[in-house]
């Protein structure tokens, strides 16, 4: 018998796509993050994000998106921003009983990140 993944112990497709939608049910009320997303796809964002935590907890989906520096550019993100996304995320997973271990796991993909969420253009690139 194949041991269960941290896809399968986080619902697969469906239990990730909800802990999205609460993430970034929380990221848009944030005041300080809130502002971030006001013009923004928010459907896309939630279908590319849940693309992106299946693939790294071990599922069959892909992320397919735009390669994570390149999407986030334009975004004025902060290490600051960039911690508080990191704690609303282990909130979301907090609110759906996801054992510690494996929310680290989760929380550690994202900021495995950080430094190309907080890239800004090259001259001459933007």
């Amino acid at each position: 018998m194949a041991e269960e993944t941290l896809y399968d112990r986080l619902g697969g497709h469906d239990g990730i796509r909800a802990v999205v939608d609460e993430f970034y049910d929380r990221l848009v009320d944030d005041d300080e993050l809130g502002p971030f997303f006001a013009d923004a796809d928010m459907e896309t964002l939630r279908r590319t994000q849940t693309d992106f935590l299946c693939e790294a907890a071990g599922g069959p989906e892909t992320y397919d998106a735009a390669p994570v520096r390149d999407a986030h550019l334009h975004v004025p993100f902060t290490p600051a921003h960039i911690q508080r996304a990191l704690e609303l995320l282990d909130e979301s997973l907090e609110s759906f009983d996801v054992p510690s271990d494996d929310a680290e796991a989760v929380v550690q993909a994202v900021a495995d990140y950080e430094q190309e969420l907080l890239a800004r253009p090259e001259i001459g690139d933007e």
